[in-house]
């Protein structure tokens, strides 16, 4: 069975290739019946979870991930993913589950920001300090000719090394305050927040939102003026999303969220049910809540490039 380090995943999936192999993997053959969640208490602490996320092809590959979430330990979110052969049951791979869920949640925004986001968008305003952050800057500096990338977080220490440490890759990073959200032009958010930390009257005509780190009905990343003002709302998966996230269940609830502005999934922007943006000033947001499609899609993609499998 072939070892997939974060360094060998994070080599080789590059931000084109991997968006256009999570386009296909949503478009496609792909079999992804309802994740699975389990509760698990933890003496002293907030309970954990976790999470079981199988899909396959027929006749090709079926994979499974494993993911653990601890919001107490330093260490939130960790995560595996085995893949298997369609035909055999045999075990093909071991992947580092953290690398593959970041760059494939970061590039089904990117697909997502292909239809949303102003082509001409130069100013990125990223909301969080973790692992996300720096995969969402890279993915985001590589689809679009960015001049500013402002890290917002609730350390300023954090902010500071991210900064750093992306300014170090030739990025244009630097400390936020929250003023520079009104200047942003995409604004991503990348936390575990339970109550929000975007404020949608600052947004400006024309902003794109990004909204990720919600993945359960207890999470709000976004208040309800974001969806008040927004003029298209989308998820990677609609559904999964209006059941999983309170960023969408909170907003469709109270009203603040218009059925009339959700325009569906991924698949209604890639395959042109929806236009996607048609006007400059509109504001839009896309909330992502990660799919198993997806994992299957970029794990296919790496073991197709590898010559050990």
């Amino acid at each position: 069975m072939r070892l997939f380090s974060a360094a060998d995943v994070h080599n080789a999936l590059d931000w084109p290739t991997l968006i256009d192999a999570i386009r296909e993997g949503i478009v496609g053959d792909i079999a992804v019946p309802l994740r699975q969640r389990h509760d698990i208490p933890v003496p002293g602490q907030a309970d954990a979870a976790l999470l079981v996320m199988p899909a396959w092809q027929a006749g090709r590959l079926i994979g499974v991930k494993l993911v653990t979430f601890f919001p107490d330990a330093e260490r939130r979110i960790n995560a595996a993913y085995i893949v298997f052969d369609g035909r055999s049951g045999e075990a093909l791979a071991l992947v580092d589950g953290e690398e593959l869920t970041a760059k494939r949640t970061a590039a089904s925004s990117l697909l997502a920001a292909r239809h949303l986001a102003r082509h001409d968008a130069s100013r990125l305003l990223i909301v969080g300090t973790g692992r996300l952050a720096e995969e969402f800057a890279a993915g985001y500096a590589a689809s679009f000719a960015l001049s500013d990338i402002a890290i917002l977080g609730r350390s300023p220490e954090r902010a500071a090394a991210l900064a750093e440490d992306l300014r170090g890759r030739g990025l244009p990073a630097r400390v936020a305050a929250e003023a520079d959200i009104a200047e942003a032009d995409i604004v991503v958010c990348v936390t575990s927040a339970t109550s929000p930390v975007l404020a949608g009257r600052l947004l400006k005509p024309g902003a794109h939102v990004d909204l990720v780190g919600s993945f359960q009905p207890g999470m709000r990343e976004a208040d309800d003026d974001v969806f008040r003002r927004a003029d298209l709302v989308f998820a990677d998966f609609a559904d999964a999303a209006r059941r999983e996230s309170g960023d969408l269940i909170d907003p469709l609830a109270s009203g603040a969220l218009d059925e009339a502005k959700f325009g569906g999934g991924l698949v209604d922007l890639v395959t042109g049910r929806h236009p996607g943006r048609t006007d400059d000033r509109q504001i839009s947001v896309f909330k992502s809540v990660g799919h198993a499609s997806e994992d299957l899609a970029a794990a296919s993609l790496l073991l197709s490039a590898d010559p050990g499998v």
